[in-house]
């Protein structure tokens, strides 16, 4: 993982340890993740899984509308998405 953060140019960030606000999202996320993905559907293979959560990933940061972001994908907040350099 630190490798291709490395690559990207990006940090990591860790949420702060005991904040409510924080660990409430996490776990949101973790929910979401479970209904969404894990529980969806059966997987017969771990191949199939894996392709069940690229799926899942490009859905939910492309097309799933969030509330906390008016209803919009969490795409729209990256300022230089793949394909979109000037």
């Amino acid at each position: 993982m630190q490798q291709v953060l490395d690559d990207l140019g990006a940090v990591g960030k860790r949420p702060r340890a005991h904040r409510p606000q924080t660990d409430g999202e996490v776990e949101r996320s973790h929910r979401t993740l479970l209904d969404e993905w894990a529980y969806a559907r059966p997987c017969t293979s771990n191949n199939e899984r894996t392709t069940a959560l690229n799926n899942f990933l490009h859905h939910y940061s492309h097309h799933r509308c969030h509330t906390a972001r008016g209803g919009q994908p969490p795409i729209t907040r990256v300022n230089n998405a793949p394909g979109q350099y000037g």
